[in-house]
């Protein structure tokens, strides 16, 4: 999903003559790992803003990007919060002002215009079914499914009021739906339940699932089958949206046994 956000995104920044992107995110974002590839294929400068203190080693996921060309700065969670959250740009360092700014997780009105492209005709399932971290993949599927069609989004994080604006802001149906029952106590949380179920799936359907965002997704999917939630007969649709290079990071923080792509 995180090259659709940012297929539209690059255009404009060439169409435009934009020689740097700065982008935000967390030090195990997937967002953060697309961009510095991307940036790298066609030559840009980038720069990331990571929430929190650098940590030694370098995590995978930072390293990758590292070696894609990005430069990282840290902010800590505070002012990280003001310049992402209440656009406080001033806390940009004077030479990246001129850099084309991504928000985090890369959700824009071009990057929804792109994740409108994920579905096409012959995707007509009666459900489909995201994970949602800024809402701008959810977004896109919301616009182009049609009205027989349930949009059902499974935030990774546990607030959700701000979730809804922005997919309201992007959105321009009203045929969807966030079920919050399957954060786990928040972005990254995760028990003994998550992991055993990921290791089971992955074991039944050889299929990775990251413990952040698909595999919340598709344990409140199997969840909600076992309730009866879904009628009979009705078809469902998962989007794995990626993400599993981060499965290695958080085995390394976390002792784990994630399968990984890489």
């Amino acid at each position: 999903n995180k090259i659709y956000k940012l297929k539209y995104n690059i255009d404009y920044i060439l169409n435009k003559g934009y020689k740097k992107v700065l982008t935000f995110g967390g030090a195990y974002s997937n967002h953060i790992l697309a961009t510095a590839y991307i940036a790298n294929k066609f030559n840009l400068s980038s720069t990331g803003i990571i929430r929190g203190d650098e940590v030694l080693p370098l995590n995978p996921t930072l390293k990758l990007a590292k070696k894609y060309g990005m430069n990282l700065i840290y902010f800590n969670r505070k002012n990280y919060k003001l310049l992402t959250q209440y656009q406080k740009l001033t806390l940009i360092p004077p030479e990246y002002k001129e850099s084309y700014i991504l928000p985090e997780g890369g959700t824009n009105k071009l990057a929804v215009r792109g994740t409108q492209e994920i579905l096409d005709l012959l995707d007509n399932q009666d459900y489909i079914c995201c994970s949602v971290g800024t809402g701008g993949t959810i977004s896109g599927l919301i616009n182009s499914s049609n009205q027989e069609q349930n949009i059902l989004g499974f935030p990774a994080i546990k607030g959700i009021s701000l979730l809804e604006e922005n997919i309201i802001k992007w959105s321009d149906k009203a045929n969807w739906k966030l079920i919050n029952d399957y954060h786990f106590g928040g972005y990254s949380k995760f028990d003994n339940n998550l992991i055993d179920f990921i290791m089971e799936f992955y074991a039944k359907y050889s299929i990775s699932l990251d413990m952040v965002y698909t595999g919340k997704m598709m344990y409140g999917i199997f969840d909600l089958i076992n309730k009866d939630f879904f009628p009979k007969n009705s078809t469902i649709l998962a989007i794995h949206t990626g993400g599993l290079q981060g499965n290695l990071g958080m085995n390394i923080k976390f002792g784990l046994d994630l399968p990984h792509n890489f």
